[in-house]
């Protein structure tokens, strides 16, 4: 089953609204310095990049991302200088970056030690190399919970469950992929915000968007499956308002 990333419209009640407050704390979080040339990989919908441009007054913003949607969405919020391209072969010169960042994309990388590499490639020496992801075992509690779910009803989703599948969403692997690519004063720290639903609909819709795994899944049931699904999430959550926690785990390095 193939994780769609696509549809701006279905990604942004997904996850796309839970990503800023995450981009907001990792730019606090990463060294400050003079204005700076950034280049965001996998940008989607334009989080990381807007939330570049709100605060850092950068001299330079370039949002690469393989989907088309999802470029004209973060154009349409205000990132102008964007292009088509792909984690292992971005669109710009060797050196060209004081900061080169990634939110939520490593994982899903087939060879993320390519694409940081090529990521490393981009910046000068003395940058910043920077990604975050979710913590899908345990600390994304909205997907967790979800995976919990399906599980219990068809323990063969488990092959499918982010936090058996990514590996990679865990301090120690980020922290090894970043030092073994050749970046130095490498850093790995946990960043932590709220999920507030308004009720179960708030929570339940966009897992129907289709966008990426969790929802790929669902997309994947018969509608008495489906129904199935939804009923066992919400016995297991509490009923009115719902507040979870999203946990990323962020890492930096610098380029020598």
């Amino acid at each position: 089953m193939p994780d769609a990333w696509t549809s701006d419209q279905a990604y942004e009640p997904y996850i796309g609204r839970w990503s800023r407050p995450v981009a907001a704390q990792f730019l606090r979080w990463l060294p400050g310095g003079p204005a700076a040339a950034w280049c965001d990989l996998g940008c989607g919908t334009g989080a990381l990049a807007h939330a570049i441009l709100a605060t850092e007054a950068p001299a330079r913003v370039l949002g690469i991302d393989p989907s088309r949607e999802y470029l004209a969405a973060a154009r349409r919020g205000g990132v102008t200088d964007v292009a088509v391209g792909s984690a292992t072969a971005i669109p710009a010169a060797t050196g060209a970056f004081d900061r080169v960042v990634s939110a939520l994309m490593l994982n899903f990388v087939p060879r993320p030690a390519e694409a940081l590499a090529e990521m490393r490639r981009v910046a000068r020496r003395g940058g910043w190399v920077a990604a975050y992801v979710w913590d899908y075992a345990g600390g994304m509690e909205l997907i967790r919970t979800f995976w919990d779910a399906a599980i219990a009803l068809n323990p063969v989703a488990a092959d499918l469950d982010e936090g058996h599948r990514f590996p990679l969403c865990r301090p120690e692997p980020l922290r090894t992929l970043f030092e073994e690519t050749g970046l130095s004063e490498v850093e790995v720290t946990a960043i932590e915000v709220p999920t507030v639903f308004t009720g179960f609909d708030d929570l339940w819709r966009p897992f129907l968007g289709g966008q990426g795994p969790a929802p790929g899944y669902v997309a994947s049931l018969a509608p008495a499956q489906r129904d199935a699904l939804r009923d066992h999430l919400r016995g297991a959550l509490p009923g009115g308002a719902i507040t979870l926690q999203a946990r990323a785990w962020a890492v930096r390095g610098r380029v020598g």
